[in-house]
């Protein structure tokens, strides 16, 4: 789920991502995209109208660094419509996992483990979607050195996942040039700036365009380490999570003490959804039970499920699952879990803020937009906030709710250079909590368009 902890590591600075000069390998042909295809997944009993492909792209042939990726065309006219990556945090946890099987994927794991229903929130319906399991050693990613488990950090990883995208292309040629978009949530919030970044400097130097960013959209986004721990302990606060005195303490130090002393402030609850129910042996009977009363597992659309993690757990374990998937036998992980704890303990490099990052590609005039679920305690709205102010950016136009169906979903501010957004009644992961709202977000984002209004909107003055 990303953001193992309340208090960020202040770890090794970050300088601008180097350009990397692995080369592009230029065997991949139509013949390999075609082996990537995914026919039938193990536990889908309906049909769909779009194509998706699955497999490894090798990123560093010296040590065997090979990425998992999952590919979803658009479910209509894919060759009009825009590319996206959507890349999950930690670091260490996999997109697989939680982009595609619990958030903004066509396919959601059921509670029995075993098989899978469509999500009618896609985000597949507006865009072709890419997901990725960066970096090695998270998901079915995997490297040959066991000393890169030991050796991630957010310069490899944004190396990497560059060449991964030249190379991706290399094999799916007719994305090539097409509008390309990067989003994400949590420790994304360091992985899509610094990939924008060098996907920017990579196309100054070397003039090529096949990759065409227009932009990017983080969500609950780790950003700053100053900002975003002082908005933390403001959420707990007002929300009443925590004293005064672990408040006023708060406000003095960080430290494993004070964490220690929050966490048992806050008792049994999901600081990554403070209103919604803890996962337990209960929710789980009671999630089964609908199941077993619902004709097709089509028709699962509403209510929150707090299992959606372990139902995924057991899913892409089931070797019949890998195989489907073409998830290379010999390098299949033991037990896939959805966020590797080897690689998050063994993190070497971490900026303590990304700050410098927007302020430069908001100068050359990327897209950049930033949504946060009001009901996250981990990287809450007020972190978010205390952020975008720091940048000192012009506001164009007020304060305002934006609308879905005749309801407030959220609040919006338009920035010169960044639009920020809320999510009414969302934790962490906005689209698993939210999912309507998360897709008339991103529709928003990829057409570029101010959020939905209503004839009885109320401005904030």
């Amino acid at each position: 789920m990303g953001i193992p902890g309340l208090c960020f590591l202040l770890l090794l600075p970050f300088s601008s991502v180097l350009v990397s000069t692995t080369s592009i390998d230029a065997s991949f042909s139509s013949d390999e995209q075609e082996r990537d295809r995914v026919h039938q997944l193990p536990g889908q009993d309906f049909n769909v109208s779009f194509a998706h492909y699955s497999g490894y792209v090798t990123v560093n042939e010296e040590s065997g660094r090979a990425l998992f990726y999952w590919f979803f065309e658009a479910q209509e006219d894919p060759q009009s419509k825009p590319l996206v990556l959507w890349l999950n945090g930690g670091p260490g946890c996999s997109s697989i996992a939680y982009g595609v099987a619990e958030e903004i994927g066509p396919f959601h794991v059921n509670p029995d483990g075993k098989s899978v229903y469509l999500n009618p929130y896609s985000w597949n319906q507006v865009a072709n979607v890419l997901f990725l399991d960066s970096p090695v050693g998270v998901g079915y990613s995997y490297t040959n050195n066991s000393n890169d488990l030991l050796s991630n950090g957010d310069q490899r990883t944004a190396g990497d996942s560059l060449v991964f995208l030249n190379n991706w292309l290399q094999r799916f040629p007719q994305y090539k040039g097409r509008e390309f978009y990067l989003t994400g949530e949590s420790y994304a919030g360091h992985y899509v700036p610094q990939l924008a970044q060098a996907i920017y400097q990579s196309n100054n130097l070397t003039g090529e365009k096949s990759i065409n960013l227009i932009g990017y959209m983080v969500g609950n986004a780790l950003t700053d380490d100053y900002h975003d721990h002082i908005g933390v302990f403001q959420f707990m606060w007002t929300s009443g999570l925590i004293s005064d005195q672990t408040y006023n303490l708060s406000n003095l130090y960080c430290d494993s003490q004070s964490f220690i002393h929050t966490s048992r402030s806050l008792g049994n609850i999901d600081p990554y959804s403070i209103f919604t129910p803890t996962c337990s042996a209960t929710s789980i009977l009671s999630r089964n039970k609908v199941l077993k009363k619902l004709r097709s597992v089509n028709r699962i659309k509403g209510g929150y499920d707090p299992c959606t993690e372990n139902h995924s757990t057991v899913y892409f374990n089931l070797p019949e699952v890998q195989k489907a998937l073409h998830v290379n036998p010999a390098f299949a992980p033991s037990h896939w879990d959805t966020c590797s704890d080897l690689v998050s303990v063994h993190w070497k490099d971490s900026p303590t803020s990304m700050l410098s990052v927007y302020r430069e590609l908001i100068d050359v005039g990327l897209r950049i937009w930033m949504f946060s679920g009001d009901t996250d305690a981990v990287i809450p709205v007020t972190s978010t906030r205390h952020s975008i102010i720091s940048l000192g950016l012009p506001s164009l136009g007020r304060y305002r709710a934006w609308y879905n169906n005749g309801q407030v979903g959220g609040s919006t501010q338009l920035y010169k250079g960044l639009t920020f957004v809320t999510v009414r009644g969302a934790g962490h992961e906005v689209p698993l909590h939210k999912p309507d709202l998360a897709l008339v977000l991103f529709k928003s984002f990829l057409a570029d368009d101010a959020m939905p209004t209503s004839s009885s909107m109320v401005a904030d003055y």
